[in-house]
């Protein structure tokens, strides 16, 4: 593969999901990052977003009926979505090495790799109910 040319917007793209753990939205990315630079285009923040994901510098969380998520954060680690608000939370401490050798004992192919998603309600969301 070439090499990618550097680009400031993309770089600014994951300077902005450094350090986050609130896995923002390509919206939410977009709204920062025209701050920084104005004529940023949509479309650009989104091809992006779309070309780290794919380099492996940034995670792609899919919500299924809602936006994506981004993620700085590449180590492996599985994610909780809340079924009332849609927050997107880190799960950490799951054996993801435990859960990719059942997955390779039961299937006949190869498997290459995993993205972990558990559903719930988040601790503000409960919280609210108890008020």
């Amino acid at each position: 593969m070439a090499a990618l040319k550097y680009s400031r917007q993309r770089e600014a793209i994951k300077n902005y999901l450094t350090g986050r753990e609130d896995h923002p939205t390509a919206d939410m990315v977009y709204t920062a990052i025209r701050k920084i630079y104005p004529n940023i285009s949509l479309g650009t923040v989104y091809r992006n977003l779309t070309l780290l994901a794919d380099q492996g510098e940034i995670m792609k969380i899919s919500c299924g009926e809602t936006s994506d998520r981004f993620d700085a954060r590449t180590e492996d680690h599985c994610h909780i979505i809340c079924q009332e608000c849609g927050r997107v939370g880190d799960l950490w401490g799951i054996d993801a090495e435990l859960i990719d050798r059942m997955a390779d004992k039961n299937y006949e192919g190869d498997v290459c790799g995993h993205q972990i998603y558990f559903f719930g309600k988040c601790k503000q969301c409960k919280d609210k109910e108890k008020s």
